[in-house]
């Protein structure tokens, strides 16, 4: 029934304007203007919003797009700095060579075993048996091994995932791994010296080549001291077993080949 009152208001609506009519009913009865006006600001508000809806999903997946090389700088200008920051604390007259590190967006594509989560598959294709660093948002997430031939993910928290750490304002130096809690992570072989404390934040050194110096890591939250050495727990800034996408830290210089262009310049 609607589609013949439609079909039929058409047909009139045609009849009309080829035989002018609207024009007489326009000068007869002002309201068919109105509704004439109306039906077209209709037409050109509907118009404008498709046209608008589909700006923005363009814009989106643009804005996206740039958010993702923006990530990238981000961890690119941390790492010149922090290592910037540090160099220039001991090295005042000396030039230093290129810091050329190499930054990655990796995904997750899955658990390697079911009953850890803290182990995964990323879809990287290794280059080398090196060690290489995991971050997000500003903080270091674990590290990636080569296993025949497909890259690893060893996140904060599994028992096989290592790396050199700073505690406190004073920098004691740790290596940090897995704790009795999983929520929790733990920093051992801490000099029996070192002045450190519950709520000290703790950072990557870059001592083992594997991440830059000044990546967040977490809190201390308890120190244990024994015989021989301290030992801290933390807890992480980050809870990486929700995290889809990574960014892998890689020095392209090793240590040898950054030694070997400090002494280059130097000795000139």
């Amino acid at each position: 029934m609607r589609k013949l009152i439609f079909i039929f208001l058409f047909i009139i609506a045609s009849l009309s304007y080829l035989f002018e009519v609207d024009e007489i009913l326009v000068k007869k009865f002002s309201f068919f203007n109105d509704l004439k006006i109306s039906y077209i600001n209709k037409a050109i508000s509907i118009s404008s919003s498709f046209e608008k809806y589909f700006n923005q999903a363009e814009t989106i997946e643009k804005l996206k797009d740039e958010n993702k090389e923006l990530k990238e700088y981000k961890i690119l200008y941390s790492t010149t700095k922090k290592q910037l920051d540090s160099i220039k604390e001991f090295l005042i007259h000396v030039e230093i060579p290129e810091i050329r590190p190499e930054i990655e967006l990796v995904k997750v594509l899955s658990y390697i075993n079911f009953n850890d989560f803290t182990k995964v598959w990323l879809d990287k294709v290794p280059q080398d048996d090196r060690i290489l660093g995991l971050i997000t948002e500003n903080s270091a997430a674990g590290i990636i091994v080569n296993k025949n031939g497909r890259s690893i993910g060893l996140l904060n928290g599994n028992k096989d995932c290592s790396y050199a750490v700073f505690i406190g304002e004073s920098k004691s130096p740790g290596i940090i791994t897995s704790g009795e809690n999983g929520s929790e992570l733990e920093i051992k072989y801490i000099p029996i010296w070192a002045e450190i404390n519950k709520g000290d934040e703790v950072i990557t050194s870059g001592m083992d080549n594997i991440f830059f110096e000044g990546l967040k890591v977490g809190i201390v939250t308890e120190v244990i001291n024994s015989a021989e050495m301290k030992i801290a727990k933390v807890k992480p800034y980050v809870n990486v077993l929700k995290k889809k996408y990574f960014y892998t830290y890689k020095n392209l210089e090793t240590p040898e080949e950054t030694k070997a262009l400090v002494e280059e310049k130097t000795n000139k």
